[in-house]
Formats: C-alpha cells, structure tokens, sequence
C-alpha cells in the first residue's frame, strides 16, 4: 500500500510546487522506490481543455487523452512516469462527479452537501490505484487561504486521520521574501502560512522554502520553532540556474532524507543520482549555441509553450549545446516582411495554436524557412500552415486554406487543404464529431499510432518505421492533396495506419523541413531526448557552422 505525500503551497503561486513534487519523485526513484503524482486544482473548470493558454498556460496531454495541468508535464519529465486520466483532477470533475451520482440517486436520496459528499469524492480519487506503487505524491492548486481550495484541504485532512498513523506526510512550500533595505531575510510570511494551515486541521511535516540564497541557521531554527517542524526538516529552495538541478539541489539540502526520516523509513537505501548528475553535466557545459525562433501567437507568455521549450533544451543537452530560444509573435509577420526578423536563427519551430490570428505570420514563417534551407519543425497547426504554405506557392492552390477560420459564411471561396476531422478511428471503435459539438474534450486527443514510409528523414530520426504520439486537434491536412503536392517536394513521410490521416510531412531535397500533426514535445525527458527534437536541435547546430 502507497504512503501519500500532499504537497500544499503558502504566501503566494508560482513558487515551483509542480517542480518540488517532480524533483522529490526523482530523488525517491534514485533510492529506488516506485513513485505516481497527481494533481488536484481548486478550479471550476472540468479541466483546462478550454482555457486560454493565458489563462494556465499550456495543456499536457496524456497517453489516454485527458487534457491536464501543465505540471503532469514536470511529473513526466523528471520521473518519466506516463502520467494518466486519473493522475489530474479539478472541482469542476469533482463537483460534475458528485452531481451526476445525485441525478442517477446514487445517494439514496440524502441532502448533497460539501462534507462528506464532495470530500469523499476527492479521497476516492486520490485513494486511486495506491497499490501500485511506494508513494504517491498529491500536489494541492493555489494557495492555503484560498477559498475554492478549502475542500481539497479538508479532504486531505481527513484522508490522514482516516490511514494509519505514518502513512501520510504534508509538506508545505512557502516564500522567505529578503528585504534588501533592511537586508534580512523575513519569515513572518510563512509563519502566517503554517499558522493559516494549522487553523484548518493540517499540520506541515517538512517546510520547502523558496528563497534566493541559503536559509541561515538562526532562521532556520526559527522557522522550526514557530512552525513546529524538526530543524533538518527546513528545506531550502534556492533559486536555480535551469530547473534540471533541483533534484541534486534539493537531495543536498536533505529533502529526501527528510521524507523518508517523517515516514520512519530507517535505514533509507542509498540514491543513485548519475542520470542526474549526467543531466546537470550537459546543461551546464555545453560545447556551443544555437539560435532558434519559436514563431507562435502566445508569445507574451512562455509557459504556453513549456513543454516545447523544454524539449528544445532536451534536445540541446542531446546534442551538447545551449538552445538560445527568442519567441516571436506571428502577428507582427501579417504587416511586416518577415525575413529580418528571422534572419540569424540558427532553426524556426512553429508551435500549435486554435484560431485565426496570427495564422498569415505562421505560413510565412513556413516559407521563409523552406525558402531559405532553414531547419523546420512545424508542431500541430505548425504543419497545416507549412502544408498549406506549399499548397499555395508551390502546388498552384493560391485559395488554399483552414475551415478552421475560413469557414464562415460570406467569406471568400477557398481550397479547404485543411479540414475539421468528423471521424476517425480511436482504437477499435469510430469515433464522430461536429462542429457544432461541445469543445471540452471533444478533439482527436491522446496517444495514437503512426507507419513511416522508409528512408525518410521522421524514419532515420526514430530508428523505426511504427511509431506512437499525443494528439490534441480536430482538424486534419486532407489526404486528396497528397498527390499534388508530393510532386512539388512534399512528402507525406507519416500516415495514420489505415493511410486516412497525415501525420507528418517533410520537404525533399531541404536540409532539415518536418511537420508532425501531434505534439512530440509532450514525451520529452531531459535523460531521454525526444528524437524529433534531438536532430532538429543537430541541424540547427550544423546550420550555425553555416550562418
């Protein structure tokens, strides 16, 4: 039976405890315990499926298609766990859950309240597959005070009172501001956040706290004393160079000895961190730098495309060299020639994205990089617009476009190359959508296969002819074009296994040119590189020898 670690966060968001609860899965891997984590948001929304990537960043997609947070992306590429439907819950799933149970009259007819209806859902939900594994690590959304995360506190406070003693353990990650005019290094903020945690009924075992330098011993002590912890059990959190330290930084500060020390797991075996100690080695001596423009329309905020750029870096300590990444937004190429712009990048990646705007930059981004011998990775809408780039300029379709944003009435006629996809094959069954349908998880999502055609450029790259990927898109590159425009250069290097759907193109006779119709980006690890990514990343290397 798993033992559970809840993580909650205090004083403000944002202070890394997605990457905290990813670093301690690695650090208990390494001592060569099996590991699962799970996310649990506060929000209303069913899941993060429709919402701005503005909003809450980018979705993580898994192999069983659930739309999750993007901190199931740090749980995968730190312990590379395939995270699943059931590792990523919010109110909104909890509450959709509750309500419909009451519908059906599950319930017997009773009065659905907060306690115990919807916490007993929440501890079902965390109690999920908890044989299978040594420990279990919950992560709690927000902040303790919140309101909307009040439930999810009070079910894990009566999960712990309900399992036998020492088989839960709560680790609370807080802020230790340091105030330069006084030059002090302030702990009332989290002293008030363990204070906030106690008045609801949990108490933290371990303080994680994030601050720019080391925690001197006087406020360390301190911290211990005021917030009833154990002094060895004041974790620091220092602010990082790149995010793949963390778990060696934190295994120095003693964070895993103090998991397994609250848990009386004594003696503890003996880590084995060379993957790590490999992986901080290749970010941090790197043989050289490339430059590559990521050409999106999210641009003012990096974390719509965390999971690309981490990839990018992946493939950078691939090829031993820093991927300087400049984001530029599409938009700008709609009025403006974009070549001055893109000159001097060493490689052009063209993110997915949903909607019209800044669709004209990204076909011209396409063009300037096969134009120009420019290495291309097109991800997702990526390769529609670099398919629909050829269409237009190379295959004569000069109309050639999306029923994505050229499908409203009045507009001028148009050649749909790209089409919105009413069906397809999901397993053993058929799958059928409209336009007309709900958005929220109604897209071709999750893990599919795909067949290579042999001697192609996504071939040599995956060593294989059969190979799987995440989705996440309801309109697909029509397979009526194929023909046309592989006679101009473009070929269709990868097919759905019934050869009904694209899945990757590549331009003949162009030193590096690809458009994959999933997310490659999603099943990167920094010890174990996507391939896509890790030669996209060489031949950008190989045109900085040119540039």
């Amino acid at each position: 039976m798993a033992r559970f670690i809840f993580i909650t966060g205090g004083v403000v968001s944002s202070l890394g405890k997605g990457l905290a609860s990813a670093a301690l899965g690695a650090l208990l891997q390494a001592r060569g315990f099996s590991v699962r984590l799970r996310k649990l948001d506060p929000y209303l929304n069913v899941d993060p499926g429709t919402m701005s990537p503005f909003e809450h960043g980018e979705v993580f997609v898994t192999d069983d298609g659930a739309e999750t947070d993007l901190d199931l992306g740090h749980y995968e590429r730190f312990t590379g766990v395939p995270a699943r439907k059931t590792d990523s819950v919010s109110s909104g799933r909890i509450y959709t859950n509750v309500l419909e149970k009451e519908r059906r009259g599950d319930y017997l007819g009773k009065t659905i309240q907060v306690i115990p209806h919807v916490t007993n859902e929440i501890k079902d939900f965390i109690a999920i597959g908890e044989d299978e594994v040594d420990f279990m690590l919950c992560e709690i959304g927000g902040t303790v005070g919140d309101i909307e995360g009040l439930p999810f506190f009070e079910a894990i406070r009566q999960f712990g009172q309900e399992r036998p003693r020492g088989q839960c353990v709560f680790m609370h990650l807080t802020l230790l501001p340091f105030i330069a005019a006084s030059g002090e290094l302030k702990t009332k903020p989290t002293q008030h956040s363990v204070k906030e945690l106690r008045s609801i009924g949990l108490a933290p075992d371990i303080l994680v706290c994030r601050s720019e330098g080391p925690i001197p011993e006087k406020e360390r002590e301190k911290l211990a004393l005021f917030c009833n912890v154990r002094p060895d059990s004041v974790i620091a959190a220092q602010d990082l160079k790149s995010i793949y330290e963390a778990p060696l930084a934190y295994h120095r500060e003693g964070l895993d000895q103090a998991v397994l020390d609250a848990f009386g797991i004594s003696p503890a075996p003996k880590p084995d961190l060379r993957v790590w100690e490999d992986v901080a080695d290749r970010i941090n001596n790197p043989e050289g730098e490339v430059k590559v423009a990521i050409v999106g329309k999210y641009t003012q905020l990096e974390d719509a495309y965390k999971s690309i750029a981490e990839a990018l870096t992946h493939g950078g300590m691939a090829n031993r060299v820093k991927v300087k990444v400049e984001w530029v937004d599409a938009e700008v190429f709609d009025r403006e020639d974009p070549a001055p712009h893109l000159e001097g990048f060493h490689a052009i990646l063209v993110p997915g994205g949903f909607g019209e705007r800044g669709t004209e930059g990204k076909i011209k981004a396409a063009e300037f990089a096969r134009t120009r011998g420019v290495p291309y990775l097109g991800i997702c809408l990526g390769m529609q617009m670099a398919v629909i780039e050829a269409a237009r300029n190379l295959a004569d379709l000069g109309d050639a476009g999306s029923e994505e944003f050229d499908h409203e009435a009045g507009k001028k006629r148009f050649t749909p190359v790209v089409y919105h996809l009413k069906e397809w094959v999901q397993g053993n069954h058929k799958v059928e959508r409209k336009v007309t349908d709900d958005k929220g998880g109604t897209m071709r999502l999750g893990a599919y296969d795909a067949v290579l055609a042999e001697g192609s450029k996504v071939a040599e790259a995956y060593g294989d002819v059969a190979i799987e990927e995440r989705h996440r898109h309801r309109y697909e590159v029509d397979i009526k074009y194929r023909e046309a425009l592989e006679k101009q250069g473009l070929l269709f290097s990868g097919m759905s296994p019934d050869g009904r759907l694209p899945e990757i193109v590549e331009v003949k006779d162009h030193p590096w040119f690809i458009g994959v119709q999933f997310h490659p980006e999603l099943k990167s690890k920094p010890f174990d590189p996507h391939p896509l990514f890790r030669d996209f990343v060489r031949a950008a290397k190989d045109n900085s020898r040119l540039v």
